[in-house]
């Protein structure tokens, strides 16, 4: 099955985490970046979905995804 590409500020929306936390775990390692420049893509399978409290709105983060072996974070 083909990745499912998605903006930078898709990707923060879809994490509800900020764009910079993307861009971070891109440059550490954590996750894919497909394109280059203005064009670059992350796959959403690689992303931690947020989950929201249908009745209260509280929003809870998932996990971020794990450093690979050998990097250290930023």
């Amino acid at each position: 099955m083909p990745p499912i590409l998605v903006t930078a500020a898709d990707a923060a929306y879809y994490t509800g985490r900020p764009v910079g936390t993307i861009w971070r775990w891109a440059s550490e390692g954590r996750i894919d970046r497909y394109g280059t420049g203005k064009s670059v893509r992350y796959n959403v399978a690689q992303l931690p979905a947020k989950t929201v409290d249908e009745w209260t709105g509280k929003v809870t983060l998932g996990d971020p995804p794990r450093l690979p072996e050998g990097a250290r974070a930023a």
